[in-house]
């Protein structure tokens, strides 16, 4: 299929690539054009900036949870007029022996993406076209056509220009730059990276004000010019069974806000419908779920809100003791459990959460699940991810959890209804362990319908 794709990627983390990943969302939304976006890597919080802008869901592409053809039909799943795929770390970081596996570079070689690389020029002039030099050549073809400088004037950026062309041609064009940005245009960081959009203030206010400032200084043109050179996309869609309809209630809102949208899409293709509910509004679980799923964000933000909220606690505590089949990753394990830096929590499990002060089993994981449980069999291999500076009592042993490097942990609560750990899934990645939850849930809805029946209900 026709595909017009450009991905934004950068030297380092904090180069600029949301930056002006936004300002160029901000830009294309207010002249109408219909462009979508995703995101390289596991990252949940800049699709949350995406969406702000868009107003539509941004997805993830991520090479070690996803083979190359999933890349390319998630991709295509989600591709708009213009597609713009924004980069992780810098270009080449990701793992093994070389350290380039299952980096940015590894997504845009797997979707024949052409790459736009930001590098960060503050305080430099013909070094920042050395920096970029050194990217040209790191491999043999880097995909990288493009440049975008940050942190430059517009009389530096025509120098940086001419620099370019002289060396390059047309073989890689500039295409504009970033200049020194006002405070009200600015995404703060925390722990987890950037403040997400419901905590920033008038969230919507710096990301237009964003898109004005960088009108005069991007070569929008130019970008979709480059957009429309991407080779047409060759993929084949996975073949889905159609399970018995159940109902599947996401914990949705500032304290649970780190799932993947198509971890969601694929429950929904399942058959499944999702309904949200937010413990930080003191919502029950809805009356007509099937099934429970609490995904990660930061509930440690929020654990005087959620300690107090009494009603909400106590719904996801009586489904999950009553046998809801239920998923609950990092910030939903901690909810589950018995306290969150002293603040109480459901006590459905006995475990204690606290800040470490650190990073805490950094990065991604294999999970092999040591019994039968809510995935389906013994041996069943999950893809994960952790970040989190909290860590926990007691974490569970119903998997083994191994890094690339080997080094390995046991980890995660797992029954025949419950999944409950650090580890951050995608389900996509495995399809089996999705369809083998919502059997679970429509055997809880069975069950649940002949009680009902039993009782006169």
């Amino acid at each position: 299929m026709r595909c017009p794709r450009v991905l934004i990627a950068g030297t380092s983390s904090g180069c600029g690539k949301t930056t002006a990943v936004c300002a160029l969302f901000s830009i294309l939304k207010r002249r109408g054009v219909h462009a979508s976006a995703l995101k390289c890597g596991p990252d949940y919080i800049d699709p949350l900036f995406h969406r702000a802008v868009l107003g539509v869901p941004s997805a993830n592409l991520d090479p070690f949870f996803c083979s190359g053809e999933l890349l390319r039909s998630t991709l295509a799943a989600h591709a708009g007029a213009v597609t713009v795929i924004e980069g992780v770390m810098g270009y080449y970081d990701g793992t093994g022996d070389k350290g380039t596996d299952n980096s940015t570079c590894t997504v845009a070689r797997a979707t024949g993406s052409p790459v736009i690389l930001v590098v960060n020029a503050r305080g430099a002039s013909a070094s920042a076209v050395a920096v970029l030099d050194g990217f040209l050549g790191f491999e043999p073809d880097s995909n990288i056509r493009g440049v975008l400088f940050n942190g430059v004037t517009g009389g530096a950026y025509e120098t940086l220009k001419a620099l370019c062309r002289r060396r390059y041609g047309d073989a890689v064009r500039s295409l504009g730059y970033l200049p020194k940005l006002p405070e009200d245009c600015l995404f703060g960081s925390r722990h987890l990276g950037l403040v997400t959009p419901e905590d920033l203030p008038d969230a919507a206010g710096r990301l237009e004000r964003l898109g004005i400032l960088c009108e005069g200084t991007l070569d929008v043109e130019g970008i979709l010019a480059l957009a429309d050179t991407a080779p047409e996309l060759m993929f084949e869609a996975p073949s889905l069974p159609a399970l018995p309809p159940v109902t599947v209630a996401v914990a949705q809102d500032a304290a649970f806000c780190f799932v993947y949208e198509d971890t969601l899409a694929l429950l929904k293709a399942l058959g499944a419908r999702v309904v949200t509910f937010s413990p930080l509004a003191d919502e029950a679980v809805p009356e007509a779920a099937d099934g429970l799923y609490l995904p990660g964000g930061y509930p440690e933000l929020h654990a005087g809100a959620l300690a107090q909220n009494r009603r909400a606690a106590g719904s996801v505590r009586a489904a999950v003791l009553k046998g809801m089949p239920t998923i609950a990753e990092c910030g939903g394990f901690q909810y589950l459990g018995k306290s969150l830096d002293g603040h109480r929590m459901c006590g459905v499990l006995p475990h204690e959460s606290f800040h470490t002060g650190h990073l805490v089993r950094f990065g991604y994981v294999t999970l092999t699940a040591k019994k039968p449980g809510l995935f389906g069999a013994g041996g069943l291999s999950l893809p994960g991810h952790e970040f989190h500076y909290y860590d926990s009592t007691a974490n569970g042993g119903g998997f083994t959890a191994r890094k690339i490097s080997g080094r390995s942990w046991d980890c995660a609560v797992y029954t025949d209804t419950l999944y409950a750990g650090y580890p951050h899934l995608y389900l996509p990645a495995c399809v089996p362990a999705a369809e083998s939850f919502l059997r679970k849930c429509a055997e809880f809805k069975e069950k649940e319908d002949a009680d009902n029946r039993s009782h006169g209900h």
